[in-house]
């Protein structure tokens, strides 16, 4: 009798992976993506850099408009117990810091705006209101953090949670002074001689940068010249406090006037080893940080000079250097390319 194999019966050897094989390629995977991983971040911090420093450039490019319709750099208004006011122009007798004034000139001027006529809950909101211009991506996220000092403002409603930033203007190579929480009105402000603002410590009778208290410093008071010093740049944040405001160097927004969290000093009389810049570093924070300009990123810091352009500089930047460049008028002329 024939015997037939049906076609359908006949099956081969069948093949798979064994478990020792799988694993094997499990870890090549592995290794390849820890050795793809530093590429990524490495790619995307260089990104968060060059976002950082355009940012930088467009608020110097904004100063530098102020200062051409107003005949000076944007000023630095009275202290931190007062909040921008629209109603009080561009001159000294406007409470609110250099953001504020910059707002009409990087087209945030509903922002500006908001608090026209008196109207405390609109300066609340504007208070409240986070500008990406005014954030380092390779810092922290744009958004409004917890407003938790315990000074309140004078002319605007206490928000509850305040926008920040993590850049400053250059004040000087002086002291500094930003405990007085300023005027108790606009009454007493407006009453005050000149010889009374002068008293307070950060004003023109002592200050050597560019935007400080009550400051109308246009570009030819820069003696040293334009491209030899410091407009603004980052600003050092111990990264324990990046969020909850705890920190006198983070403890205000961007909206007041005068204050170690929208200005800083390249050298500083009482504390002269706090004041070379740093990278971001857990465990330094209040009574240090809020002098000093630094940032989170590895080896550098970003800084825009009165003339309009950024550069980058290492944090080992010779001292007197890093001092003379926060001096408008020492009769020093740097030339940062070479740094």
């Amino acid at each position: 009798m024939a015997c037939f194999r049906l076609a359908g019966w006949v099956r081969g050897p069948r093949r798979g992976f064994t478990l020792v094989e799988l694993l094997v390629v499990i870890t090549i995977i592995g290794i390849m993506i820890a050795l793809l991983l530093p590429a990524v971040q490495s790619a995307r911090e260089a990104a968060r850099r060059v976002q950082c420093a355009n940012n930088l450039k467009q608020l110097a490019l904004g100063s530098l408009q102020h200062e051409g319709k107003q005949g000076f750099l944007p000023t630095g208004g009275w202290s931190k117990g007062f909040a921008g006011d629209p109603d009080r122009g561009f001159t000294n007798r406007q409470p609110g810091g250099w953001h504020f004034n910059l707002l009409p000139f990087i087209e945030q001027r509903s922002l500006y705006d908001l608090g026209q006529g008196g109207n405390k809950a609109g300066g609340k909101r504007m208070a409240e209101t986070p500008v990406i211009m005014f954030y380092c991506p390779s810092r922290r996220r744009p958004i409004a953090y917890p407003f938790t000092s315990s000074t309140n403002f004078v002319n605007i409603d206490r928000p509850s949670a305040i926008g920040r930033s993590d850049y400053a203007a250059n004040a000087g190579d002086g002291s500094m002074d930003t405990n007085w929480a300023g005027p108790a009105s606009y009454t007493e402000a407006d009453g005050m001689s000149e010889a009374t603002w002068q008293v307070q410590a950060g004003t023109s009778h002592e200050a050597t940068g560019v935007i400080f208290r009550r400051s109308q410093c246009g570009t030819a008071a820069i003696t040293d010249g334009t491209t030899c010093t410091y407009l603004l740049g980052e600003r050092y944040l111990c990264p324990d406090n990046y969020e909850d405001g705890a920190s006198l160097d983070n403890d205000q927004g961007w909206v007041v006037g005068y204050d170690g969290d929208v200005n800083r000093w390249t050298t500083f009389q009482t504390l002269p080893s706090q004041s070379q810049p740093r990278r971001d570093q857990a465990g330094i924070g209040a009574g240090a940080g809020n002098v000093m300009f630094g940032s989170a990123h590895a080896n550098s810091f970003c800084m825009a000079l009165c003339d309009g352009s950024v550069h980058w500089i290492n944090y080992s930047v010779d001292p007197d250097i890093h001092r003379r460049l926060g001096n408008r008028k020492d009769g020093t002329q740097v030339d940062v390319s070479k740094l």
